[in-house]
């Protein structure tokens, strides 16, 4: 694992426990439900042999704090980031279609609960033309369109198909990362200055 990597592990793998720790003590906090699912989302990215388990473990945290407020707009974005991550990981076109439906519903309900919050509108633009990115991707086995007449084009088309995926999957996983760093960093704050003592 990178350094850089490495770093962003062991931000959101303590993300992660602090957030169950805070479940333990109260299970009906929507917000650090939402900071879970989030650190979850950021871990797939970390961990490509668990991403699958991961992914549905982070889904699995953010509709629980659905439940407990359906209008939680930053919970919706990150479910809406969480199917698109499986579907692009999704080999089979027709699933990986109906991941993508699913990411583009979260992502319209988060612009419609916080329509000035211009990431969500942008995740809402990407989430319209990830199918047509994916399909491409993958109708052209992984790589990308145009004839190849060299091992050399060929292996430069795969890079570049290959980049081009995980430009997506970063720029996703990317805009999750500050929203669960931020939620984690507000949950974080040292507590203010007591008041000066009366004169």
């Amino acid at each position: 694992m990178e350094v850089e990597n490495l770093d962003r592990y062991i931000f959101f793998e303590h993300a992660r426990k602090a957030a169950e720790t805070a479940y333990a003590e109260n299970p009906l906090d929507a917000e650090n439900l939402t900071r879970w699912g989030g650190a979850l989302l950021e871990l797939s990215q970390c961990n490509p042999g668990d991403s699958k388990k991961l992914l549905q473990e982070a889904v699995s945290k953010l509709e629980e704090a659905l439940v407990l407020n359906p209008h939680k707009h930053d919970a919706l974005w990150c479910l809406g980031n969480a199917y698109t991550n499986h579907a692009l990981l999704n080999p089979d076109m027709d699933e990986a279609t109906t991941y993508f439906k699913k990411a583009t519903q979260y992502f319209q309900q988060a612009c419609v609960e916080d329509p000035a919050n211009e990431l969500y509108t942008k995740s809402l633009e990407f989430s319209f033309k990830a199918p047509e990115v994916y399909a491409q991707f993958h109708k052209n086995g992984g790589i990308a369109a145009g004839p190849s007449t060299s091992s050399t084009k060929t292996a430069t088309k795969k890079k570049k198909s290959s980049d081009l995926k995980y430009d997506i999957l970063g720029w996703v996983i990317l805009a999750a990362g500050i929203v669960a760093w931020v939620g984690f960093a507000k949950n974080h704050l040292p507590p203010p200055p007591p008041p000066p003592p009366p004169r």
